[in-house]
Protein backbone atom coordinates (compact mmCIF):
# COMPACT_ATOMS: atom_id res chain seq x y z
CA UNK A 1 0.00 0.00 0.00
CA UNK A 2 1.24 2.90 -0.80
CA UNK A 3 2.85 5.06 2.08
CA UNK A 4 1.00 8.32 1.42
CA UNK A 5 -2.63 7.14 0.92
CA UNK A 6 -4.93 8.33 3.67
CA UNK A 7 -5.07 6.05 6.88
CA UNK A 8 -9.25 6.13 6.30
CA UNK A 9 -8.60 5.31 2.21
CA UNK A 10 -6.28 2.38 3.00
CA UNK A 11 -8.34 1.02 6.15
CA UNK A 12 -11.53 0.72 3.72
CA UNK A 13 -9.36 -0.82 1.19
CA UNK A 14 -8.26 -3.23 3.57
CA UNK A 15 -11.78 -3.73 5.14
CA UNK A 16 -13.26 -4.48 1.46
CA UNK A 17 -10.78 -6.90 0.43
CA UNK A 18 -11.68 -8.82 3.54
CA UNK A 19 -15.63 -8.31 2.76
CA UNK A 20 -14.82 -9.49 -0.79
CA UNK A 21 -12.97 -12.94 0.43
CA UNK A 22 -16.23 -13.34 2.26
CA UNK A 23 -18.44 -13.02 -1.01
CA UNK A 24 -16.25 -14.89 -3.58
CA UNK A 25 -15.80 -17.93 -0.54
CA UNK A 26 -20.17 -18.14 -0.68
CA UNK A 27 -20.22 -17.75 -4.45
CA UNK A 28 -17.30 -20.72 -4.70
CA UNK A 29 -19.50 -22.82 -2.61
CA UNK A 30 -22.74 -22.14 -4.14
CA UNK A 31 -21.17 -22.60 -7.48
CA UNK A 32 -19.59 -26.04 -6.16
CA UNK A 33 -15.90 -24.17 -7.70
CA UNK A 34 -13.35 -25.97 -5.23
CA UNK A 35 -11.11 -23.69 -6.94
CA UNK A 36 -12.74 -20.50 -6.09
CA UNK A 37 -12.76 -21.84 -2.70
CA UNK A 38 -9.53 -22.81 -2.34
CA UNK A 39 -8.12 -19.44 -3.40
CA UNK A 40 -10.40 -17.72 -0.87
CA UNK A 41 -7.55 -19.22 1.94
CA UNK A 42 -4.32 -19.04 3.17
CA UNK A 43 -2.30 -22.35 2.32
CA UNK A 44 -2.39 -23.35 6.32
CA UNK A 45 -5.54 -22.29 6.76
CA UNK A 46 -8.15 -23.69 9.32
CA UNK A 47 -12.12 -23.94 9.17
CA UNK A 48 -14.81 -24.94 11.63
CA UNK A 49 -17.94 -25.74 10.06
CA UNK A 50 -18.76 -27.84 13.43
CA UNK A 51 -19.27 -31.56 11.48
CA UNK A 52 -15.97 -30.51 10.18
CA UNK A 53 -12.61 -29.38 11.54
CA UNK A 54 -9.52 -29.03 10.44
CA UNK A 55 -7.45 -27.57 7.52
CA UNK A 56 -9.11 -25.57 4.79
CA UNK A 57 -7.32 -27.67 2.33
CA UNK A 58 -9.39 -30.51 4.00
CA UNK A 59 -12.52 -28.68 3.50
CA UNK A 60 -12.92 -28.09 -0.07
CA UNK A 61 -12.69 -31.14 -0.93
CA UNK A 62 -15.29 -31.86 1.99
CA UNK A 63 -17.54 -29.74 1.26
CA UNK A 64 -17.51 -30.20 -2.21
CA UNK A 65 -18.93 -33.83 -1.42
CA UNK A 66 -21.79 -32.49 0.95
CA UNK A 67 -22.37 -30.18 -1.93
CA UNK A 68 -22.91 -33.16 -4.55
CA UNK A 69 -25.59 -34.64 -2.76
CA UNK A 70 -27.54 -31.51 -2.80
CA UNK A 71 -29.51 -29.97 -6.23
CA UNK A 72 -28.13 -26.30 -5.61
CA UNK A 73 -27.45 -23.63 -2.88
CA UNK A 74 -27.44 -20.07 -2.29
CA UNK A 75 -25.83 -18.41 0.45
CA UNK A 76 -27.04 -15.07 1.35
CA UNK A 77 -24.44 -12.45 2.78
CA UNK A 78 -26.11 -9.90 5.30
CA UNK A 79 -24.40 -7.37 7.72
CA UNK A 80 -20.24 -7.40 7.70
CA UNK A 81 -18.45 -6.49 10.37
CA UNK A 82 -14.58 -6.37 10.06
CA UNK A 83 -12.06 -4.97 12.43
CA UNK A 84 -8.51 -4.30 11.15
CA UNK A 85 -5.23 -4.33 13.08
CA UNK A 86 -2.39 -3.87 11.31
CA UNK A 87 -1.80 -7.30 8.84
CA UNK A 88 -5.04 -8.88 10.79
CA UNK A 89 -8.57 -8.55 10.95
CA UNK A 90 -11.76 -10.40 12.41
CA UNK A 91 -14.93 -10.33 10.95
CA UNK A 92 -18.29 -11.37 11.47
CA UNK A 93 -20.62 -11.68 8.21
CA UNK A 94 -24.16 -13.35 8.92
CA UNK A 95 -25.41 -15.91 6.56
CA UNK A 96 -28.60 -16.98 5.67
CA UNK A 97 -28.68 -20.56 3.75
CA UNK A 98 -30.64 -21.82 1.24
CA UNK A 99 -30.14 -25.78 0.47
CA UNK A 100 -32.50 -27.21 -1.82
CA UNK A 101 -31.88 -31.40 -1.33
CA UNK A 102 -33.41 -34.54 -2.62
CA UNK A 103 -35.45 -36.90 -0.35
CA UNK A 104 -36.83 -39.70 -0.15
CA UNK A 105 -40.69 -38.77 -0.07
CA UNK A 106 -39.59 -35.61 -2.17
CA UNK A 107 -37.23 -32.60 -2.15
CA UNK A 108 -36.84 -30.61 0.76
CA UNK A 109 -36.00 -26.81 1.18
CA UNK A 110 -33.41 -26.55 4.15
CA UNK A 111 -32.73 -22.98 5.79
CA UNK A 112 -29.67 -22.54 7.64
CA UNK A 113 -28.58 -18.90 9.21
CA UNK A 114 -25.65 -17.77 11.39
CA UNK A 115 -22.77 -16.31 11.29
CA UNK A 116 -19.17 -16.47 9.38
CA UNK A 117 -16.37 -15.75 12.39
CA UNK A 118 -13.28 -15.30 10.04
CA UNK A 119 -9.78 -14.34 10.97
CA UNK A 120 -8.11 -12.71 7.95
CA UNK A 121 -4.08 -12.04 7.39
CA UNK A 122 -2.47 -9.76 4.93
CA UNK A 123 0.60 -11.67 3.82
CA UNK A 124 3.10 -10.46 0.99
CA UNK A 125 0.42 -7.41 0.90
CA UNK A 126 -2.86 -9.90 -0.15
CA UNK A 127 -5.51 -10.64 2.66
CA UNK A 128 -6.58 -14.10 2.58
CA UNK A 129 -8.66 -16.01 5.43
CA UNK A 130 -6.55 -17.72 7.67
CA UNK A 131 -9.55 -19.51 9.98
CA UNK A 132 -13.22 -19.61 9.64
CA UNK A 133 -15.51 -20.75 12.49
CA UNK A 134 -19.31 -21.06 11.41
CA UNK A 135 -21.78 -20.29 14.14
CA UNK A 136 -25.55 -21.52 13.76
CA UNK A 137 -28.32 -19.29 14.76
CA UNK A 138 -31.24 -21.51 13.40
CA UNK A 139 -32.64 -23.33 11.18
CA UNK A 140 -35.72 -24.81 9.04
CA UNK A 141 -36.84 -27.56 6.49
CA UNK A 142 -39.47 -27.90 4.80
CA UNK A 143 -41.41 -29.89 1.28
CA UNK A 144 -39.76 -27.93 -2.07
CA UNK A 145 -41.92 -25.88 -3.59
CA UNK A 146 -39.63 -25.04 -6.91
CA UNK A 147 -42.40 -25.19 -9.36
CA UNK A 148 -39.65 -23.94 -12.22
CA UNK A 149 -39.41 -26.91 -14.73
CA UNK A 150 -36.50 -25.52 -16.53
CA UNK A 151 -36.20 -27.78 -18.95
CA UNK A 152 -39.41 -26.47 -20.43
CA UNK A 153 -38.59 -22.31 -19.62
CA UNK A 154 -35.97 -21.98 -22.73
CA UNK A 155 -36.14 -18.64 -22.63
CA UNK A 156 -34.96 -18.05 -19.06
CA UNK A 157 -31.41 -17.88 -17.06
CA UNK A 158 -31.17 -20.46 -14.65
CA UNK A 159 -28.43 -20.90 -12.26
CA UNK A 160 -25.75 -24.04 -12.71
CA UNK A 161 -23.12 -25.25 -10.64
CA UNK A 162 -19.70 -25.09 -12.19
CA UNK A 163 -18.73 -22.84 -15.56
CA UNK A 164 -21.49 -23.17 -17.03
CA UNK A 165 -22.97 -20.35 -14.27
CA UNK A 166 -24.12 -17.49 -16.98
CA UNK A 167 -21.83 -15.31 -14.44
CA UNK A 168 -18.54 -17.02 -15.24
CA UNK A 169 -19.14 -15.49 -19.18
CA UNK A 170 -20.48 -12.15 -17.84
CA UNK A 171 -17.09 -11.75 -15.83
CA UNK A 172 -15.16 -12.64 -18.22
CA UNK A 173 -16.60 -10.29 -20.66
CA UNK A 174 -17.64 -13.05 -23.26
Amino acid sequence: MAADLDPRVALLLDKMACTELVHRLARGIDRCDADLVRAVFHPDATDDHGMYQGTAADFVPWVMDVLSGMRRTQHVIGNVLIEVDGDKAQGEAYFIAHHHIPGESGDNFMVAAGRYLDRFERRGGEWKISHRHAVYDWSTVAPSTDMWDRAAMPGYAFGARGHADPSYNHFSGA
